[in-house]
């Protein structure tokens, strides 16, 4: 007799993390890294890897503002085929203001689903949208 799907293991969608730590404690990088960890066993995601920024991007960069290693290394798994999105602890851990709006239409763009793990404030509603207004998903922790 077969299992009820139910009872079968499967992978859940695949999300990646993205971390902003610029001057962050080891203790504190560990502790979001399993926040992102527990919030995708929670909602049955797969955690396929956590992409790290440990400096803060160059904001006057011409090419691109706020390149980065970590941010290009996200694009590209984003890219592949059956990924789902990004899980962020918080729409702060895009970066900077200002490279975090030029983050945000990156993302939008490129048509990625960002799961928070805390919603940002009312009064942040605004400033937390994608290009063309379109809003950063959320997901609750429950």
């Amino acid at each position: 007799m077969e299992l009820l799907t139910e009872h079968r293991t499967i992978n859940g969608p695949v999300v990646y993390g993205f971390l902003h730590l610029a001057k962050t404690p080891a203790g504190r990088a560990c502790a979001l890294t399993a926040a992102l960890t527990e919030y995708c066993r929670r909602h049955e995601l797969l955690l396929g890897a956590v992409f790290t920024e440990r400096t803060t991007p160059d904001v006057t960069a011409l090419d691109e503002p706020g390149r980065c290693a970590a941010f290009t290394g996200l694009l590209d798994v984003l890219a592949l085929p059956d990924t789902y999105g990004v899980v962020l602890p918080a729409a702060s851990h895009l970066g900077p203001r200002a490279i975090a709006a030029a983050r945000r239409i990156r993302l939008t763009e490129a048509g990625t689903r960002v799961l928070l793990l805390r919603p940002p404030s009312r009064g942040r509603e605004s400033a937390d949208r994608g290009a063309a207004g379109h809003a950063i998903r959320q997901r609750s922790p429950t």
